[in-house]
């Protein structure tokens, strides 16, 4: 019985949501044909509701924050409005654009009659330019005296604020713009995203590195273990890749003779979705010649902390409540040092496959018949230790199975020069002492191209044109990828990528 009435209890919630949301919709449609009428009214009285250029002398921060420079000065600034608080013959209202928000203040006497009743009938949302002078109220914000005011642009939709904010994460993520209006912390976000790039700039500028760009489009998809996206060229009938990496691009560049090469740009990956994952993700890819898997260490920490020191200020970031300190030096542990440490397991002692599936099993992992001592090392340390990683740490020389690209260890030719950087548990860098023996490097293709034909999508392809630039000779080389979307996320205490991505990609609607 209690089962019964509990979901009667349900239906009748969702019978009222669902008439609460079809109100909703019938009252913004109501305000936004009010809107209209007042596009019409504005044209009919030759205001022209949609301004063209409008010269600003500041911006609201300058001003607010520099407020004795200012005083009694006149200004021009030009943004949204915000809120408006009429008081008879007076109103206060707030402009904010990219910087912040700032006060203005008509007076009847001031703007004239026609001036302040047009004020009167604007919208929260419309965008003006204004100009006055600057002063202080006696409660001591810093305002702006409205002497004249243009309207720029009509906004015809209603600002979420009124109903229930931008609570809708993905409704946030959809409708971006209304994000950033609405949400400072999100525009702030974005600003420091740019920064961080431009600082990465600067910063393998001043070292030598040359930017370059290579195609987003690719004969054959390489350059990393992942699942593409496929396209067709309808002139050359051709099915073309969009690019998982610019990897062997960049490394033939190498073998053209630019030593010391880098790109920021997009990846595309044909996989799920997730707090750490978006298809469409950016990149920093560098290589450079006669450097190996330490230079890059090296490298990495440095880059790291200028971008941190120059972006905020500190290298002591708070991320998630976790306090990361990115100053150097970064922690260095082998793999094998890493799964012992927090497993227990010594995989160096186990000699073959068996041996490692048997202590894998123990480990309450499941074992599959194509796993190796390799593969299933790397599954242990995935699995097992890379989410305990918090503080930065270097994990290096990992499996030649998952690592196809990398230079295979003399000492240990299970091992490749090969690291990754970690930070609160997920990976941040990507590097490696660059195989660029042909000969071994087509030994590892025909092994992934083995990998395919048994159904892994994400084994990589043979690609007989690197292999021809190889041929020609490539010089030892150290490579690094950075992902810039999980650095943002670090710098900015994002909890998701989608919150680093303007526009993160989202299911249409039905």
């Amino acid at each position: 019985m209690l089962e019964k009435v509990k979901q009667i209890s349900q239906v009748e919630q969702g019978e009222r949501e669902a008439k609460e949301e079809r109100d909703e919709r019938e009252e913004l449609r109501e305000l936004r044909r009010l809107r209209l009428e007042k596009l019409e009214q504005l044209r009919e009285n030759n205001v022209e509701p949609y301004g063209g250029k409008f010269v600003r002398t500041h911006l609201a921060r300058e001003i607010t924050g520099h407020f004795a420079l200012h005083q009694d000065k006149r200004v021009a600034v030009a943004g949204r409005l915000m809120a408006r608080r009429v008081h008879g013959k007076t109103t206060f209202a707030d402009i904010q654009d990219i910087s912040g928000r700032i006060q203005i203040y008509l007076r009847l006497n001031d703007v004239g009659e026609d001036a302040y009743a047009l004020f009167g009938k604007l919208d929260i949302g419309d965008i003006l330019g204004v100009e006055g002078k600057v002063f202080q109220t006696r409660m001591g914000e810093v305002t702006i005296a409205v002497e004249k005011f243009t309207l720029l642009a009509k906004s015809l939709r209603v600002l979420p604020e009124k109903w229930h904010g931008l609570k809708d994460v993905e409704l946030r993520y959809r409708q971006r713009y209304l994000d950033l209006i609405m949400n400072p912390q999100v525009k702030e976000t974005f600003i420091v995203r740019s920064k961080v790039i431009h600082a990465i700039r600067r910063f393998l500028d001043q070292k030598g590195f040359l930017e370059v760009e290579t195609p987003m489009m690719h004969t054959v998809a390489g350059g990393a273990a992942a699942r593409p996206f496929i396209t067709h060229h309808n002139a050359l009938d051709i099915d073309l890749y969009l690019r998982i990496a610019p990897e062997l691009y960049l490394k033939r560049l190498l073998v053209g003779g630019l030593e010391k090469v880098y790109e920021i740009n997009r990846n595309f990956r044909n996989e799920g979705i997730s707090t750490k994952h978006n298809p469409e993700f950016t990149m920093l890819e560098l290589y450079q010649a006669y450097a190996d898997y330490y230079d890059m260490m090296n490298l990495t920490e440095e880059l790291i902390t200028t971008v941190a020191r120059e972006v905020l200020g500190t290298t002591r970031v708070s991320y998630q409540g976790e306090e990361i300190d990115l100053s150097p030096p970064y922690r260095r542990v082998t793999m094998l040092e890493a799964v012992q440490e927090y497993t227990g397991l010594d995989f160096s002692a186990l000699e073959d496959d068996q041996a490692a599936a048997r202590a894998a099993a123990e480990l309450s992992m499941e074992v599959e018949p194509a796993d190796t001592w390799g593969s299933l090392l790397n599954r242990v340390f995935e699995e097992k230790v890379e989410a305990k990683l918090i503080q930065p740490t270097f994990v290096f020389d990992y499996p030649i199975e998952v690592s196809p690209l990398a230079k295979r260890k003399k000492d240990q030719p299970r091992l490749t020069y090969r690291f990754e950087l970690f930070i609160y548990g997920r990976e941040i860098a990507n590097a490696f002492s660059e195989l660029n023996d042909p000969v071994d490097q087509r030994v590892r293709f025909q092994q992934q191209a083995e990998k395919r034909l048994r159904g892994d999508e994400e084994a990589h392809m043979m690609d007989e044109d690197f292999l021809t630039a190889l041929e020609y000779g490539m010089p030892p080389a150290g490579g690094l990828g950075i992902g810039i979307d999980r650095l943002v996320m670090l710098l900015t205490d994002s909890p998701s990528i989608r919150d680093v991505i303007l526009f993160p990609l989202m299911k249409p609607r039905d």
